[in-house]
């Protein structure tokens, strides 16, 4: 592993009842320790965990619009004011890596394009093929060399045999490479041998992957699904 943990400086923080210290997890975040190098973060929408891979990602130098350390584009996502307030232990200090956020990885496709990057990315334009392929495109070729590789939600475009894709590249690169990664999807938190931290109760705790609401639900739907959809759909 390369990043040992992050902390955030409380003693700095002069507006505590302001986003993002105003989510619960956040403002009972002290130092969060990673022991292994596949992380995941689960948790519901709004629980913090893009919140605080952002803050990481700004912290490593990357930009937090989705690239890694020479990706300089704008958009309306990239301002992040979690990572002014955090402080990472690195052992050893890496800089190579690249941060992947869903939600703006058509922007970023389109800064590969214009800066001429494409040989970086498998040789063809991310536009040009499907959302699924684009991101594999990603994962391939860009994912190739040790490094810290943020990925915020990577299963939204991804089919369940995709996301098995992305589980081998995973192990491919785990002897040599550190992952901090946002989910939720079932699939991917299979990982074996990975920590996941839940966010969903007002503290990031350390969870196992039977105990997690995703896969719960997820296997009590297969199980049940009869039932469910009786119960959730009556009128």
């Amino acid at each position: 592993m390369y990043l040992k943990s992050v902390e955030l400086l409380h003693d700095q923080v002069s507006q505590r009842n302001q986003h993002p210290f105003d989510i619960p997890t956040v403002a009972s975040l002290e130092r969060l320790e990673f022991k292994r190098n596949i992380t995941f973060f689960v948790g519901e929408n709004g629980s913090g965990k893009s919140t605080l891979l952002e803050g990481i990602a700004y912290q490593c130098g990357f930009n937090t619009a989705g690239g890694g350390r020479n990706n300089y584009y704008d958009t309306h996502a990239s301002e992040s004011s979690l990572g002014h307030y955090l402080r990472l232990a690195w052992l050893p200090k890496i800089s190579n890596g690249f941060f992947m956020r869903s939600e703006s990885f058509y922007q970023f496709a389109s800064h590969v394009e214009e800066v001429g990057s494409l040989k970086h990315y498998g040789g063809q334009s991310l536009h040009k093929q499907s959302h699924g392929e684009s991101f594999l495109s990603l994962f391939m070729n860009r994912f190739n060399s040790k490094g810290i590789y943020l990925l915020d939600e990577p299963e939204a475009a991804l089919s369940p045999a995709r996301q098995l894709s992305l589980l081998r590249i995973l192990h491919d690169l785990s002897d040599t490479s550190q992952f901090i990664i946002a989910t939720h999807s079932p699939i991917i938190l299979g990982y074996p041998g990975a920590s996941i931290l839940s966010f969903d109760h007002g503290s990031i705790q350390e969870v196992e992957y039977e105990d997690t609401e995703h896969v719960q639900i997820t296997r009590s739907f297969l199980e049940n699904r009869d039932r469910m959809l009786k119960e959730l759909l009556r009128d």
